[in-house]
């Protein structure tokens, strides 16, 4: 047995953030970590989320033995029920990460049951050749844990994502000790989040929020909003004991901060003070110095509840002057323009909107900083390294701190791209070649969820230059031309002189037409081609332009 080779092959989540998903192949057996999704760019024009392209899962699907879950968050569990669809195998993790993902398969309509198996931190469970002990770790959502994978060639530490919080509000340490364990007995290969390795010193720890929230409810005199992300369980919590201890109801807004703290609660996980709870429909005719909101939609979503707050487009709730709005969550990336815009229209009402970076703060990272990464390392002291998690920069400052560490037993740091295989064997560990990868664009509004390349690609020219209907009446029996063309453009922004062209693109299709011979004009699709080339011809020559043309022949 020992003379097969591990494979590490991660599927995504390196160079990018989202999408995490990895697989552990030894001899025939694989696993995989993680099942992740990530929310498309402003490019991706009508798609509402990205996942791994599973080719080379499906090409082995006879092979998988489970899908193996370190928490809870869209990232790591978004494509599950896409991967069900297609490959039927057990999906082991924590209770409340099962539960998250329970609630996301109740949205799809599969085949066949799925296989939850639930899982607790210090639980061994065998997979195929695999052992792998779950190990708690402190990150911002509640049961996130490690994985301590032994193999037939030696132990692989996967971290999940973390950050070691010494005082968590829940009380439940980080499981430094187990790792610490694992390290002495020796780990072949260490995967470790990357995603703070350009932030220097300690991560903040979660009752760090405290303070800030405590002045909030201290001084506003009004409602105030929490907006937050609904798998926040611990800054929730944070609200629920703030509300209780300064007098006020607290609403639940937003359908996944509803969804999720039900999860929560029935869990044990979220403790609700008796009394505590007012309905949405409420929260008007209460005393607004009475009220706290919590609220889903940190990040400006069109449709979120915040984001319909802002507008005053919510059927039960509305921010007025003098109350308190707080987005207790960070900025990602490439939403500035959504939240910005959101926070604007709640000004606008004389609401006083508490974001960003502030002293004490109003969020705090769930990833560890730069020396969380060491104690990571010097605990683990694997024999070679992985970064994961993270765009390339982190990856690769990641992979310098561990080499400049320069404890005993590193022979190598490997910074991998997602599809890129990494092989160990009893000889070593080495690249060993490439697997398909790539992304599958979903529009769940769609009869097939996936969204070929070709239509995102239309979507953009949509955007970008318009649409160009030339319509054309054949008389299907004799293919002669009934009328003169009429030409259709939805923006296409023309010229002064636009009747002009408009005069001259008719006159291009006219000429197409008296070209072609008897049998092209009673062939819609050959007639339709020559169109399209001919008018595009035109149209970039003339504007430089380049719109979706669409022929539209009708049948007389």
């Amino acid at each position: 047995m020992t003379d097969h080779k591990l494979h590490v092959i991660p599927l995504g989540g390196l160079g990018e953030f989202g999408m995490n998903m990895t697989a552990i192949r030894y001899g025939e057996d694989i696993i995989v970590i993680d099942c992740g999704m990530m929310f498309p760019e402003a490019e991706l024009l009508g798609v509402d989320l990205v996942m791994p392209d599973l080719t080379f899962l499906k090409e082995n699907a006879a092979h998988i033995r489970g899908i193996i879950l370190t928490h809870g968050h869209e990232d790591h569990i978004g494509a599950v029920p896409y991967f069900l669809g297609d490959i039927d195998v057990p999906v082991y993790g924590t209770a409340f990460t099962l539960a998250l993902v329970e609630r996301r398969l109740e949205e799809y309509d599969l085949e066949r049951d799925p296989v939850l198996i639930k899982v607790a931190p210090k639980q061994i469970v065998e997979v195929g050749p695999f052992k792998i002990e779950f190990i708690h770790v402190t990150h911002s959502i509640v049961s996130a844990v490690a994985l301590a994978i032994t193999t037939p060639l030696g132990v692989i530490i996967h971290t999940g994502d973390f950050k070691v919080d010494p005082t968590p509000t829940d009380n439940e340490l980080f499981d430094l000790h187990t790792l610490a364990d694992y390290g002495k007995r020796g780990v072949l290969l260490l995967l470790s989040d990357s995603t703070n390795s350009d932030r220097n010193g300690y991560t903040e720890s979660e009752r760090a929020v405290r303070p800030r929230m405590e002045e909030i409810f201290n001084r506003s005199e009004r409602r105030i909003v929490v907006a937050c992300f609904s798998s926040s369980i611990h800054r929730i919590q944070l609200v629920l004991d703030l509300a209780q201890e300064y007098g006020r109801r607290v609403a639940f807004a937003g359908r996944s901060m509803i969804s999720v703290t039900e999860i929560a609660h029935s869990l044990g996980l979220l403790d609700i003070p008796d009394g505590i709870l007012l309905r949405p429909q409420d929260v008007m005719g209460l005393a607004p110095e009475k009220v706290a909101i919590l609220m889903s939609g940190t990040q400006g979503e069109p449709m979120s509840a915040l984001s319909r707050v802002a507008v005053d487009n919510h059927k039960h709730i509305s921010v007025e002057r003098g109350d308190t709005v707080v987005l207790s969550s960070r900025i990602i990336p490439g939403n500035e323009k959504a939240i910005f815009r959101m926070i604007d229209h709640m000004e606008r009402r004389g609401t006083d909107v508490m974001y960003g970076h502030m002293n004490p703060p109003l969020h705090v990272s769930g990833h560890g900083s730069v020396e969380e990464m060491k104690l990571m390392l010097n605990l683990v002291r694997p024999r070679y390294f992985m970064p994961i998690h993270g765009e390339y920069r982190q990856l690769a400052k990641h992979a310098r701190l561990a080499e400049h560490l320069r404890f005993a037993g590193l022979e190598d740091s490997f910074i991998m791209e997602s599809g890129e295989v990494l092989e160990l064997d009893k000889h070593g560990a080495r690249r060993a070649g490439r697997v398909p990868v790539g992304r599958v664009c979903i529009d769940s509004g769609s009869v097939d969820d996936a969204v070929p390349e070709v239509v995102i690609r239309d979507r953009r020219l949509l955007s970008e230059d318009g649409i160009v209907l030339p319509i054309i009446a054949i008389n299907r029996h004799t293919g002669r031309v009934e009328n003169s063309p009429e030409i259709v453009s939805r923006g296409f922004a023309l010229a002064e002189d636009g009747s002009e062209f408009m005069a001259r693109a008719r006159a291009v299709v006219a000429k197409t037409l008296e070209g072609s011979n008897q049998e092209e004009k009673t062939d819609w699709g050959v007639m339709k081609e020559k169109i399209r080339a001919d008018l595009k011809r035109y149209i970039v020559k003339e504007t430089s332009r380049r719109p979706l043309i669409m022929p539209v022949i009708l049948e007389i």
